[in-house]
This record gives structure tokens, sequence and C-alpha cells, in this order.
């Protein structure tokens, strides 16, 4: 193994070192010195991203023996990962503390977490790539039951470690076909196969890549596997459920685009149609389904398997732009619902904020915590000058170039009626009275994130250009 190797896989080898540093000083602090813990996570979070920024490099290079990949794709997607992680544990710490929830597993999971994303995302061989899922997966069903005494969050634990499991043996059971039909496991050599023998390119190989897009699907939350999601949103506490929305999305769009694009992207035509019915269903189920939620982060749940079905629409449109516009639309999506579920958080004092009465009369308590949340509803809902309205219109405009203008029709007509429940939240926020009038305590570290956070999303969407320009200069 040479330096260069070392260097250019130092964020994992880093990020690993940590968390067993965290671990270990976690074992002598005390409940009250919880912030020992929180600061450390802090401090991994931040040397991982030096690290991923100062060595990625800017052609793609492969590591250990060509099952991993360092690319400009990897590494924007590693540095947005790192920061929703961080953002996450800022949001979280003050609602841990009430809650009497301040442990050093919440820490020591997510940045496990975290490790599975980054070697997912640099996954260059279907074997490394299921490492880092299931390193994800682990993290992730001990985190939703992170609060022991929780029958809802045992329930959701329960549900999605079942659900979770079936998804990875199907992906595995995938894997091992198309291994069978190519004989390689790495992407680059799957796709030089296939492209020197088109005789491969036959029912055995598609019987494996449907099992591998079911694997992928259920990771997004994409319908029909969509089952777990709101449960798990709705079960999981606050800060469990905004690690859940957020940095996982990144990693599952590098899965997809990984798999798809950069192993199977010479079958473009074949498995197009299979995404493009998951895109549909997702979009159509997804927004019908939020109008009849009244706990908000269950609205939010399927809410994300709505925009779940735009990201796919992206995707299966075949062409560098859609790869870009769907990266595009991963990012703004999961700063988005960062900012959501933060406000969430926030709200959450003695008692969880789940319903939609708890936002009522937000802007007479809280003016600009309530402008923060009626940029990011307006945001989601796709309206201009928010973030969200330029994304939607970029996939939409890449459905409509692939020729596909029925499409485009029915994704119109899902972001009105998405619109709607998101304008649902902004009529309780100042058309109706507060229930609840005690005035909103957060510390400035929070403040100052949220605020960051919301005015970003309204930032981007006046000046888009700039982040949608690096994410076409990295899809290559």
């Amino acid at each position: 193994m040479d330096m260069q190797t070392l260097v250019l896989a130092s964020a994992e080898i880093f990020l690993l070192t940590m968390i067993c540093v965290v671990l270990v000083v976690d074992l002598f602090v005390t409940d009250q010195n919880r912030t020992i813990t929180f600061g450390l996570s802090l401090a991994s979070l931040v040397g991982t991203g030096f690290l991923v920024l100062s060595n990625t490099p800017a052609t793609t290079q492969y590591l250990f023996d060509g099952s991993y990949v360092s690319d400009p794709l990897a590494g924007l997607l590693k540095m947005a990962s790192i920061v929703m992680v961080g953002i996450g544990f800022i949001y979280s710490r003050s609602y841990l503390i009430q809650s009497k929830l301040m442990k050093g597993e919440f820490f020591l999971l997510s940045l496990f977490g975290l490790l599975g994303i980054l070697i997912m995302i640099s996954a260059n061989s279907l074997l490394i790539m299921y490492l880092g899922l299931e390193t994800l997966a682990l993290s992730l069903y001990a985190l939703v039951a992170f609060e022991r005494n929780s029958r809802d969050a045992a329930e959701s634990a329960m549900k999605y470690f079942i659900l979770g499991a079936i998804a990875s043996g199907s992906l595995l059971y995938g894997i091992s076909w198309v291994y069978g039909v190519t004989g390689a496991i790495e992407f680059n050599e799957i796709a030089t196969a296939i492209a020197n023998d088109p005789s491969l390119n036959s029912l055995p190989l598609w019987f494996g890549v449907s099992f591998m897009i079911v694997g992928i699907a259920f990771k997004f939350g994409a319908v029909p596997f969509h089952m777990w999601l709101p449960d798990v949103y709705q079960g999981a506490r606050t800060p469990v459920t905004l690690f859940i929305a957020t940095a996982p999305k990144l990693a599952a769009f590098a899965l997809i685009y990984r798999v798809l694009v950069d192993g199977l992207g010479d079958l473009h035509a074949s498995w197009q149609a299979i995404i493009m019915i998951i895109s549909l269903l997702s979009m159509v189920l997804g927004n019908v389904v939020a109008i009849a939620q009244t706990n908000i982060k269950r609205m939010l749940g399927y809410s994300a398997i709505g925009h779940v079905g735009f990201i796919f629409a992206g995707i299966f449109t075949g062409s560098q732009i859609g790869y870009s516009a769907a990266l595009f639309y991963s990012l703004t999506y999961v700063l988005m619902a960062a900012g959501a579920f933060g406000l969430v958080i926030i709200l959450s004092d003695q008692k969880e904020a789940e319903s939609l009465e708890d936002f009522k009369g937000l802007g007479q308590r809280n003016p600009w915590l309530a402008m923060l949340m009626l940029f990011i509803m307006l945001g989601m809902a796709g309206i201009p000058p928010w973030v969200g309205f330029f994304a939607k219109l970029t996939i939409i405009n890449t459905v409509v170039e692939a020729g596909f203008t029925w499409f485009a029709i029915v994704m119109v007509l899902s972001s009105v009626i998405g619109a709607f429940y998101y304008l649902r939240v902004i009529w309780y926020m100042y058309f109706e009275k507060a229930v609840n009038t005690k005035a909103i305590n957060m510390g400035k570290d929070i403040g100052l994130v949220a605020s960051l956070n919301g005015l970003l999303i309204l930032g981007l969407g006046i000046f888009p250009a700039t982040l949608m320009q690096y994410c076409l200069s990295v899809i290559n």
C-alpha cells in the first residue's frame, strides 16, 4: 500500500480513529459532562471535513486494487454529508439535554453511520458498497431504538430492522447474480465486460439488476418499498429523524449513481422503465398521502417519498444534465429537510412538537423562526425564488428534453398537490391562534445554524448557478 492511497483514504481512516477515541473518552465521562463527547464528535467532523477538502483529487483515482474511488463527486457528497451530520449535532444538543438523552451512544452511532456513508460514496466495488451500506444500516437501526423506554421507538426500530434486512438480502442476492454473469464486482469492470460482450445483456443479468434496484429503492424510501419510512420518521426521536432524513439520502444517491450509471450505464434502455415507474409511484403516492397527515414528522416522511420521485426522474433520463439535476436536487433537499426537522427540535420544549397544532401562532410567538419555517416550506413546495423551485424546474426540463412530456405534466401536478400541505403549515403559523404562548428558548449556536439554514435556501434559489455548475462539473 503506497502513501498516495493512504492520503486519499485519510478522511475515513481519521474518522474511524476518532470514533475509537470518542468511545474510550465517553467511558470516563458522566452524564453532566457529556458536552466533552459532543465537542470531540464535532472536532472529529471538522478534521474529517478538512481531510476531504484537502485530499479530493481533480481527476478520478482508484485505490485498493480498484475497489475504492476518489473523485470530485465523492468529495462533494462526503463534504455535504459531514456538514449535515454537524448541523444535526448542533440542533440536537439542547434537546438531548432537556430530554435526559445526552448519551455518548447518539454521537458514536451517528459517527459510525457517517463512516458507512463515506465508504458507500467512494465504493467502486459491489462488496465495498455493501460493506458501507451495512455499516450505515446497523447504526441507523440502533439509533431509531436509541430511547430504550419508548414503545414507539422500539416498534419503529423493529420494523426498520426487519424490512432493512429483507432489502439488504435482496441487494446481496442481486450482487451475486451480477457477479455470476459478468465475472466482475468492480463497477468499471462490470461496464467493460458488458461493453465487450453484448450477449451478457440477458435475462440472468436483469434478474440480478432487478433485485439490486429493490435494495436501492428501499434505502431511498421509494414506492413500493417505502413502508418503513413514515413509521420510522414518526417513531424515532427528532434528532434521529433529522439524521435519517439528510446524510443517508446523499449516500443513496451515490449508490444509485455508482451502480446504474458507472456500472450499468450501457444498459440504460433496459433499466430506464423500472426507475421511471418507481419515480412516478413515489411522486404521486408521497404527495397525495401527505395531505392526510396531522403529525408533521409523518407528513415530512411522505413528503420525502415525493421528493425521491423527483430524484429518480433525473436518473432515468440517462443524460449528464439529468444526473447533475438529480445531484443538485439531493443536495438542496437534504438542506431543506435539515432545516424542517431542526425547527421541530427547537419547538420541542418539554414535549415533542410533532403535531401540526404545535405550529399554531408561531408567527406571533417568534416571527424570525416562523419566517425560517416559511422559507423551508416554500422551498419544499417549489415556489420561486426559493431553491426548491429551481431544483424542480431543472429536473422537469431534463425530463421534457428526454422526450417524456407526459411525465413532466405528472410532475407539475404532483408539485401542485404537494404545495397544499406545505401551505397548510404556513397557515397554522400565521393565521391560527397559538395554543402554547410560552417564549421559545434556544442557544445562540442553534439560532445561528437555523438562520443560516433558512437563509441559504433563499440564497441558493436566487443564485443557483454556482452550485448547479459544480454539480455538472463533478458528473463526468
